[in-house]
């Protein structure tokens, strides 16, 4: 016959002692309370002694439980990073190039603000300017030293006026039409430009070469007055451009002269400024180095 379902304790000495030591446990318990209870009414700064001990006695436990549960929480981190790690690098790859294309757009943005600064407190002798444009491209392989600016006579562009850069003299205007112009630059083999050397005021001419330089002929025979690195500004003389803006600097000398470098380059300036000529009757189509005539002229 199997043994009821609901025996009693009596039955198990296991049991019995498992209901004996749960009530003393209990009656533990409930006397500690009452001492504690007893403590807080008799002697308050007693008991708030034994609560500081038991403080300083738990606190080790509790940092040391937080540990733990902190190191799990960073591993489950840790696990999550790694298997997300691909599509990070890729978010922050496309963020390095949306960058990189904005640092690109303000440096654009920080040179043509110089350039438009430095155009701006180009001095003209009080003459307003005619207008100023865009250097949209200028040829290089040629013998024919061009550039095209992007302002045409209907901003009042007209030919033989010159065309400077915030560095120095570019040219003067060869030809026009209602929105564009172009402009015969100074190393041009049909451009004269008058001169006088910075250092001294020695006058002389300067002729383009066609392969980007100008040639340095002093009026005055004699001793070759030049030196590397000098400077040479308009001259004033013909009437055609203002005098003392900037035209090249001195790189070799020659036998009768010297080879310099324009000082503005087409291909760095992006902006080019239209002054008026000095004296309109002495404008003149720049002569044809291929006829010996000027152009426009019957050969």
């Amino acid at each position: 016959m199997p043994p009821p379902s609901n025996r009693r304790p009596g039955y198990s000495r296991k049991a019995q002692y498992g209901l004996f030591i749960g009530l003393l446990v209990a009656i533990a318990g409930i006397g500690v309370g009452l001492l504690l209870l007893a403590a807080s009414i008799i002697d308050p700064t007693g008991l708030s002694a034994v609560r500081g001990v038991a403080l300083d006695a738990t606190t080790p436990v509790a940092g040391g439980g937080r540990g733990v549960v902190r190191t799990i929480q960073n591993a489950g981190k840790t696990v999550g990073d790694y298997f997300e790690a691909g599509s990070q690098n890729a978010a922050l790859r496309a963020e390095i190039a949306a960058m990189r294309r904005q640092l690109i757009a303000a440096q654009a943005a920080r040179f043509e603000n110089e350039q438009l600064k430095r155009l701006i407190r180009i001095p003209t002798d009080d003459r307003p300017a005619v207008t100023s444009g865009r250097i949209v491209g200028s040829s290089f392989a040629s013998s024919r030293r061009l550039a095209t600016l992007s302002a045409g006579s209907a901003s009042g562009v007209r030919v033989g006026q010159p065309v400077r850069a915030p560095d120095g003299l570019l040219g003067r205007i060869l030809e026009t039409g209602r929105y564009a112009s172009r402009v015969l630059l100074v190393s041009d083999r049909a451009n004269v430009v008058p001169v006088r050397l910075l250092r001294g005021g020695i006058a002389a001419i300067s002729t383009g070469r066609g392969d980007g330089t100008v040639e340095l002929k002093p009026l005055q025979v004699g001793r070759n007055p030049f030196r590397p690195g000098d400077i040479v500004v308009t001259s004033g003389t013909g009437g055609i451009y203002a005098p003392n803006v900037p035209v090249a600097y001195v790189v070799r000398l020659a036998d009768d002269g010297a080879i310099a470098r324009p000082l503005a380059d087409p291909a760095g300036a992006p902006f080019g400024i239209v002054e008026p000529i000095v004296e309109p009757d002495a404008a003149a189509p720049p002569a044809d180095p291929d006829t010996g005539t000027a152009e426009g002229d019957p050969a």
